[in-house]
């Protein structure tokens, strides 16, 4: 009795692993279009924010326990949001547009759900102009946003690091000079 009660609930491991499977691909496909979306100016939602920069609590199962070290399979990705954040021509000075956009940042990072975490302020740039320039004018950018976000709205100057990333990771390869492809990610540095 006991051996069929095995082989019915290894048959039902078995049935039920490629659902976990794709339902997982799905959820992973998704998680990726939302690293690809921007939020545009004026677009700025305080819940949306802190969604989408709280880290998720893993998955629980029952009797049966995943390591994802064992697996091979990649870590879970840090939160993320892309925002079209923008300055004055070729320099590092928010617009006044922006700075609105980065209130409402502000009040995210703030939240009792945020306050506990470090964030990397990335600057991107789009590729035209020198590597060189185009790196420095995205550091710039970055710790414009970041001294707003630290002298305007309060926010502890330790929970946050600038990082330039000049023109290394476009949005939209197809079009260099495309809005997404100049934007600051915020991105959450715990684990």
């Amino acid at each position: 009795m006991m051996k069929i009660r095995l082989l019915l609930a290894a048959c039902a491991l078995g049935a039920a692993l490629p659902a976990f499977s794709q339902d997982n691909a799905v959820n992973q496909e998704n998680a990726a279009s939302q690293d690809n979306a921007v939020i545009r100016q004026g677009q700025e939602d305080m819940g949306t924010l802190v969604d989408a920069l709280t880290p998720k609590a893993p998955m629980r199962t029952r009797s049966i326990k995943v390591l994802r070290d064992e697996t091979g399979l990649p870590a879970a990705a840090q939160p993320k949001v892309s925002l079209l954040i923008t300055f004055e021509t070729n320099s590092a000075t928010l617009t006044a547009r922006s700075r609105q956009s980065l209130d409402v940042v502000g009040q995210a990072l703030a939240s009792g759900k945020l306050a506990p975490f470090r964030f990397a302020i990335e600057g991107h740039a789009d590729p035209r102009g020198s590597s060189t320039a185009n790196l420095k004018l995205s550091q710039l950018r970055a710790e414009s946003v970041r001294a707003y976000l630290v002298d305007t709205m309060r926010i502890d100057a330790t929970r946050l690091d600038a990082v330039g990333k000049g023109d290394r990771e476009p949005m939209n390869k197809a079009s260099i000079d495309a809005p997404e492809n100049r934007r600051v990610t915020i991105v959450n540095l715990s684990r």
